[in-house]
């Protein structure tokens, strides 16, 4: 894996840190897992 940093916005950050928290997971695989149902949300939208 290649490490790479995003800007957030305070209330983005504190949005998924709450959505961290609350399944016991890190900040960073809530932001992980968001980025890529993102990518695969708009690849699909690419193919239509």
């Amino acid at each position: 894996m290649i490490p790479v940093t995003v800007s957030l916005d305070l209330s983005t950050l504190r949005f998924y840190r709450r959505i961290a928290d609350s399944m016991g997971v890190s900040l960073e695989q809530v932001l992980s897992d968001a980025l890529f149902k993102l990518a695969g949300e708009l690849a699909l939208e690419s193919l239509k």
